[in-house]
């Protein structure tokens, strides 16, 4: 660090993405907070085709770069949707990337404005896809073509993120790390590079003049990871009025907020705390993390074998 390099967390989600409880822990402002106390040198955060978080913070805050996370749904080059991070924009250029990804739903086009405006940006998850979406992996490889920077994500299984890194190495891309935070534990991986701005730290990582302090998904991980959310949702949410309206469109967190919602459990902070630990007690079991992690494996091999068998045509 004495040299120069400067360390970030570039994909974090705050409560102002739908997927994130309406907590005061993910705030902008607390998590803005965390970043500085952690020593991050760039702090960032990618809510959901969003800029509210740079509405209440201002855009001027120190470290504080400007990001977004945008999907783009192009059914015809695509095939499936795209998470693509973007950094250091402007409120026009932001409106106008989200009329391109919400009512042209060009891929192309989306790239071509990023370029020509000069923007860092990232291919989020290259092996992540959308639930309502049916997956089309042989496409990634060539997707990943048209992006300058893939990302390690903490909550992917190392085979997905190993297969992301093969990409990075065939292509020459660049790489990051990131945690894709929707629980306010930013900075438990992150990306190593130098640069006296982002322009510079960025165009390093591109490269690949960076290191990566990067972690898998693992079934301790996620354990953990759940733990953290039954607390969010049955301890810091208890006076929330906003998360009566939350959904993550994950079956189980989505059952655990109507739960801990019933107006049984709000009159009766015994019988809350009850079903509280009672979630626990199934979460520590492994079972559930268990039955996730197999499940992703599979998908996975599936992937890979998808992958190789589209290389061989």
């Amino acid at each position: 660090m004495e040299e120069g390099w400067k360390r970030a967390d570039l994909h974090v989600h705050t409560t102002c993405s739908f997927d994130v409880l309406p907590v005061r822990d993910l705030h902008p402002e607390s998590l803005y907070e965390k970043a500085l106390k952690l020593g991050m040198d760039y702090i960032t955060f990618t809510d959901h085709d969003t800029i509210e978080a740079y509405e209440i913070l201002g855009w001027n805050r120190e470290k504080l770069i400007p990001g977004v996370e945008m999907s783009v749904y192009d059914p015809e080059f695509a095939g499936h949707s795209l998470h693509i991070n973007i950094f250091e924009f402007d409120r026009e250029e932001f409106f106008e990337l989200r009329e391109i990804a919400e009512i042209e739903h060009d891929l192309k086009s989306f790239i071509k404005y990023l370029r020509r405006h000069k923007l860092p940006f990232i291919y989020n998850h290259p092996f992540w896809f959308e639930f309502h979406r049916e997956p089309n992996p042989s496409a990634v490889p060539r997707l990943a073509k048209f992006f300058p920077v893939l990302e390690y994500n903490m909550h992917e299984l190392k085979q997905k993120n190993e297969l992301t890194i093969a990409l990075a190495e065939k292509f020459g891309k660049g790489i990051v790390a990131t945690t894709d935070t929707h629980s306010g534990r930013l900075g438990k991986v992150y990306t190593l590079s130098q640069g006296d701005n982002f322009r510079e730290f960025f165009r390093n990582i591109e490269k690949g003049k960076n290191y990566i302090v990067p972690k898998n998904l693992t079934r301790e991980l996620l354990i953990d990871e759940m733990n953290t959310w039954i607390d969010l949702i049955f301890e810091k949410s208890q006076k929330s009025s906003d998360i009566k309206n939350y959904l993550t469109g994950i079956k189980s967190l989505d059952t655990m907020v109507k739960i801990s919602r019933s107006t049984l459990l709000n009159y009766s902070p015994k019988l809350n705390k009850t079903a509280m630990n009672l979630f626990y007690m199934i979460s520590n079991t492994g079972l559930p993390a268990s039955f996730y992690i197999h499940s992703e494996k599979s998908f996975a091999k599936e992937i890979e074998k998808n992958i190789e068998i589209e290389s061989q045509k």
